[in-house]
């Protein structure tokens, strides 16, 4: 920073934060430049933290969500007053709705122009309330109204973004606040406190209650939310997977908690789950809900003849999370415990080899599932191998799959690439895959793929999205190129938004503003995402066939270079068989259905 004269045992709170941050563990900052943080950014200089700098800040907001899902931990997210706020505020509340942490700190007008309506000042009905822009979904806003406070807010930010239910916090600081000198005292004070909380978990009685539940129960099945992955409890739930046999269903969220090739994981339900299993768990007598706010796609819009019929009780629910306010959000619940699920799972497993020492055998179980994965492969097998271009969804996805290496990170974004992929593609290592789930916001798998890669360098990184969702923010290539991250964006194009048009055409026979104007051949079709690519300093490669799409990818990884490959794809929307109100007031007279070619 600009030299000051600086006071014994005090220091300037943008020197003092950033050193807060790196013994913190922080090693990256997402963000963009503005007049209000630019004196954090010049400290970051001269600091270990790393400024991974983008041009849209909806970008260092998703791909502050990647990098936390892949390390566990907050991040941290720098933003502008104002219109820098207000633009990550989509990936802010994309983070709230999965339950991710994330620190963000925003620079703010000087606090001595509070209500004078300086530049850029949002105060049309309160002043000095930016803030307040993003009470609706962070777990806590914060505004600084003295320098001195900094570091203790600093240290509740952190704290109660990672404890508990997960969740982005924002820390809103005057700009005048970071050239400001404080004691050094006031962040030594706050090195001494616990750095992460010791969890909450289940006592024996609640656990030999559970099991024993499972024990005695008939058709008993466990329905894995990300609240799973949340608390990378995936080797616990294998384990008393594998020890009682009991089948595993999932949420979107949920998706890759048991590898997919797993004999007892039965896919996702809901809307766009498979036959077996929304019949497995509307016959279960009892459901070990883990994690999970069983939200409403997953279950079919609630209606209890689809996918749960908890609410009638033909099922009974037991239910752990984190959140007490999870527990009978959305049916009743016989048995509830708030507990983070590592730690209770490790003691229903514990539990489960105590009171049944030899385990428990389920062959029909697995026989079952072995037929329906047959099936279901063998009614795909001629769409995964179309040679038809543009190409086949489900061609693409196979394609990936026998590409991509098992412990690949894969990102997705909204369509196709979200619906499809969790329905159809194995996920074989858990924690593997990044989706959208609550906000479902399109533009999320790009830029996640960034973070993702600043978090596991070592690791391959593949988004899947559309060319609805790239098209969203395709300035994410810059980040790559100037930080030579080798990720690799599969755009899915189909010439259209086209989850909706699809049910456009189905209820209205019309796909009015949610496709696009095509080109008489498909390879003039504009934007040319891999031309754009390129104009990024990116490669860029647009497969002339279906057969081409496989070489390329493969070239892709082995090539250790952010590449886009912008495939042409058939708008075939993603085959359903559970239910979505939305249906009924679309076409209230029934008879039309979701599928439909646009």
């Amino acid at each position: 920073m600009v030299a000051k004269n600086i006071e014994a045992g005090k220091d300037l709170i943008a020197n003092q934060l950033c050193r807060y941050l790196e013994e913190r563990g922080t090693k990256h900052v997402f963000g963009l430049c503005g007049h209000t943080n630019i004196a954090i950014l010049s400290a970051m200089a001269d600091s270990g933290l790393e400024f991974v700098n983008v041009r849209h800040e909806q970008i260092s907001s998703h791909a502050a969500d990647g990098y936390a899902r892949v390390t566990g931990k907050a991040s941290v997210v720098l933003s502008h007053l104002s219109p820098g706020l207000t633009n990550a505020a989509t990936g802010v509340a994309n983070a709230a709705l999965d339950c991710i942490p994330m620190v963000v700190i925003a620079g703010d007008i000087p606090s001595y122009y509070y209500g004078k309506h300086p530049h850029q000042e949002v105060n049309l009905h309160a002043d000095g309330a930016q803030y307040e822009i993003y009470r609706p979904f962070v777990k806590r806003a914060w505004r600084v109204d003295t320098p001195e406070l900094l570091p203790e807010i600093m240290e509740k930010a952190f704290q109660l973004a990672e404890s508990g239910q997960p969740g982005p916090v924002l820390v809103n600081v005057p700009m005048d606040y970071f050239s400001a000198q404080i004691d050094n005292a006031l962040w030594d004070k706050q090195s001494a406190n616990t750095k992460a909380l010791k969890k909450p978990s289940i006592d024996d009685e609640t656990a030999r209650e559970i099991i024993g539940t499972l024990l005695s129960a008939t058709n008993p099945v466990i329905y894995a939310g990300g609240g799973v992955a949340l608390s990378r409890a995936w080797d616990e739930l294998k384990e008393l997977v594998d020890h009682l046999s009991l089948p595993v269903s999932h949420s979107l969220m949920g998706k890759g908690c048991v590898p997919d090739t797993h004999p007892l994981v039965l896919g996702m339900t809901g809307f766009w789950g498979t036959t077996l299993t929304n019949k497995t768990t509307l016959k279960a007598d009892w459901i070990l809900g883990l994690g999970t706010r069983f939200k409403e796609a997953d279950c079919s819009s609630w209606y209890p003849e689809y996918t749960f019929n908890i609410a009638d009780g033909a099922s009974k629910l037991i239910h752990i999370d984190i959140e007490p306010q999870e527990i009978g959000r959305n049916y009743p619940v016989e048995i509830g415990a708030v507990a983070d699920l590592k730690s209770a799972l490790k003691v229903l497993v514990r539990v489960a080899k105590d009171m049944a020492p030899n385990g428990i055998k389920r062959p029909e179980v697995i026989e079952e599932i072995a037929q329906f994965r047959a099936a279901f492969k063998a009614a795909n097998t001629e769409m995964q191998t179309s040679d038809a271009f543009p190409m086949m969804p489900e061609r693409i996805l196979a394609d990936l799959r026998l590409a991509m290496p098992d412990d690949a990170i894969l990102t997705s974004d909204v369509g196709w690439n979200k619906n499809g992929v969790a329905q159809q593609f194995d996920i074989l290592t858990p924690g593997s895959i990044l989706i959208p789930g609550g906000f479902a916001t399109m533009g999320f798998g790009p830029s996640a793929a960034i973070g993702a890669k600043i978090a596991a360098p070592e690791r391959v990184v593949i988004s899947l999205v559309g060319d609805g969702g790239f098209g969203q923010n395709p300035a994410v290539l810059a980040t790559a190129a100037a930080e030579g991250l080798a990720v690799i964006w599969v755009v899915m194009n189909n010439n259209a938004f086209g989850t909706i048009a699809g049910l456009q055409k189905a209820h209205y026979n019309m796909t009015y503003g949610t496709t696009f104007a095509k080109a008489n051949d498909v390879m003039e079709q504009t934007p040319d995402y891999a031309a754009i690519a390129r104009a990024y300093g990116c490669d860029g490669v647009r497969p002339a066939s279906a057969a081409a799409f496989k070489p390329a990818l493969e070239a892709a990884i082995a090539s250790g270079r952010p590449t886009v490959i912008d495939v042409a794809m058939i708008n075939n929307p993603t085959p359903t068989t559970g239910h979505w109100n939305i249906l009924d007031i679309y076409s209230p007279e029934g008879g039309v259905g979701h599928v439909s070619t646009a």
